[in-house]
């Protein structure tokens, strides 16, 4: 009997297609039918094997997308929704096999290929060197060769040279952060997410030897070129990228401010910077950390949002546009109205703008600044200033004056949300939002979402001691370097652990979580870094209410670890999934 494969959209919908993916096993096994099963875009997604594609006789497709179809070959696949899987699995499975292809197609024999490629995440930490790892894991199995540079939160690592572009084949960028492109100018170029790289790299590299496209020089029309950035990662990448490449830039001006105000506080305590303190030590970290470093942050985030979406152009428009929003009280909100304004700007300037070839080389340094700053300016000086500092400000007293149920609602949800995907868009949502509030002097989310987000490594951690039974050898042995990755505020150190048995572990991170956020806020923690974990504790002045800090973390740990062992299976169990 032929293998039937099935492949599982879940994105957004992650509970129902896992829930989806259960109902094809079970109604396969009731009919003896080898089945292949493939979740993506969900926790606990597990691509399809080679062989498994190798001796396909059919094909089933649940959810939206292609889900990477071309992999397939010759097999002509069946598409369902996952309402149909959940409402009439079999049903679903008998249209399948009834337009199942006569043969399985043989896979092409593959031509060794020369890969480069670029890693990149907001906080360049985990999700970097996944994607890099799952790349070069991915290129071996199939046979390529291939360099990573990873550009992580110490910078640039393994940097490509010249000459290793030049002799590539394919120019892979795995990225949740715009990548300068430029020197990859003339090189068949593919771009996408690290989600990507991680979840699937065999399939991402075939999909990108199929469909990359060639770079443009550096000042091209860019009309008169394909995108280097194909259309369905272009869709994927949208405003999400463009405000984590943002945050990205920004991160180091958060971290270096808030501790040298920090520092000025443990030095010349709580005046520190008070105006008849000047000449002192600590009156000269306070000015650089709040007159040097958070001056800086709105500057960075428009910036390099407009970076993300225009390139090099759009930096200057973005950092001044971003000034301006910091003059006028707009804050980190008025800072990213100035950034996609300006990026937007900019970007449509550089399409509509024709020049003679010989003065083409004016636009990037002369027409497109110039032009889309005043622009930028104008609209953030006469339209959207105002607004949206009446907004900030609004937003600002009612965080600073949150009490008792406010506080508690608030903290939960951040909690919860460092939780959910474990690095991706919600958790990074919650925490790009708490970084840009340090920027207003609002430091209280910033508490919640960090210990939010050390809570589930350090909890799954804690439950392979207490419950040992309930994991198996290769999961305890993993409970110690999730402890590690805990306590530096590394929440994708609970994903392996998430993957196998995602319907028992999620819930009992998110509840550990939300409990951890929820005792942050309540008991007044506030935080004035944003990264490092259990490792800026010790800097004087960086939490207030250390041991409440402490507590909220504590709590949420025990909340994590007892939950996962009441609803956790023994080894067995988790070991097959839910």
């Amino acid at each position: 009997m032929a293998r039937l494969l099935a492949v599982v959209e879940g994105g957004e919908r992650s509970t129902l297609a896992v829930l989806a993916l259960e109902a094809l096993r079970k109604a396969a096994a009731r009919r003896n039918q080898p089945i292949a099963l493939e979740l993506r875009g969900a926790p606990g997604a597990n691509p399809l094997a080679e062989d498994a594609i190798r001796d396909a006789g059919a094909v089933l497709l649940v959810g939206a997308g292609d889900l990477d179809a071309r992999r397939f070959g010759a097999l002509r696949p069946v598409r369902a929704a996952i309402e149909e899987v959940l409402t009439d699995v079999d049903g679903v499975l008998d249209r399948a096999l009834a337009d199942a292809a006569a043969a399985p197609a043989a896979p092409a024999a593959g031509i060794p290929k020369t890969i480069v490629a670029v890693t990149s995440c907001p906080t360049g930490i985990a999700h970097t060197f996944m994607a890099a790892e799952g790349l070069q894991a991915a290129a071996q199995a199939l046979g390529h060769a291939i360099r990573v540079e990873t550009q992580g939160s110490v910078g640039a690592r393994d940097t490509l040279t010249g000459s290793e572009i030049a002799q590539a084949d394919l120019v892979l960028i795995a990225a949740d952060t715009g990548v300068d492109r430029a020197r990859f100018a003339g090189k068949r170029v593919y771009a996408t997410t690290t989600k990507a790289a991680i979840r699937d790299g065999k399939g991402l590299i075939a999909t990108a030897l199929a469909e990359a496209r060639v770079q443009p020089a550096a000042g091209a029309d860019s009309g008169a070129a394909p995108p280097a950035r194909p259309e369905a990662a272009e869709r994927q990448a949208g405003a999400y990228k463009h405000l984590m490449t943002g945050v990205s830039f920004m991160l180091p001006f958060v971290v270096a401010g808030g501790l040298l105000i920090a520092l000025a506080f443990a030095v010349g305590g709580i005046d520190a910077m008070a105006p008849g303190n000047a000449g002192t030590l600590g009156y000269a970290l306070g000015q650089i950390g709040a007159k040097g470093a958070f001056a800086l942050i709105v500057p960075a985030l428009a910036g390099y949002i407009a970076y993300s979406i225009a390139d090099r152009p759009g930096i200057a428009p973005g950092m001044i546009g971003g000034m301006l929003a910091a003059n006028l009280q707009a804050g980190f909100l008025g800072g990213i109205a100035a950034g996609f304004i300006a990026g937007y700007t900019t970007r449509f300037l550089n399409r509509h703008i024709r020049l003679p070839r010989n003065l083409e080389g004016l636009k990037p340094v002369l027409i497109l600044p110039l032009l889309a700053t005043t622009l930028t300016g104008l609209l953030m000086i006469y339209v959207v200033g105002v607004p949206v500092a009446a907004a900030l400000a609004a937003l600002t007293g009612w965080l600073k004056g949150m009490q008792g149920a406010s506080a508690l609602v608030l903290g939960l949800v951040l909690g919860g949300m460092m939780a959910i995907d474990m690095g991706g868009p919600i958790n990074k949502a919650a925490y790009a939002s708490a970084a840009a509030l340090l920027s207003s002097g609002v430091d209280a989310p910033m508490a919640a979402v960090m210990l939010g987000g050390m809570t589930p490594p350090l909890g799954l951690a804690l439950a392979t001691r207490l419950f040992p039974a309930r994991f198996t050898a290769p999961e305890r042995e993993a409970g110690g370097a999730a402890a590690v990755l805990g306590a530096a505020f590394i929440t994708e150190g609970a994903i392996p652990f998430a993957a196998a048995d995602p319907l028992r572990v999620i819930p009992a991170l998110v509840a550990g979580s939300s409990v951890a956020g929820a005792l942050a806020l309540t008991l007044g923690v506030t935080l004035k870094v944003p990264h490092g974990g259990l490792f800026i504790l010790p800097i004087p002045n960086a939490v207030t209410h250390l041991g409440a800090a402490i507590l909220a973390l504590v709590a949420g740990t025990v909340v994590t670890a007892v939950t996962v062992g009441l609803l956790k299976k023994g080894a067995a169990g988790a070991a097959s999934g839910a």
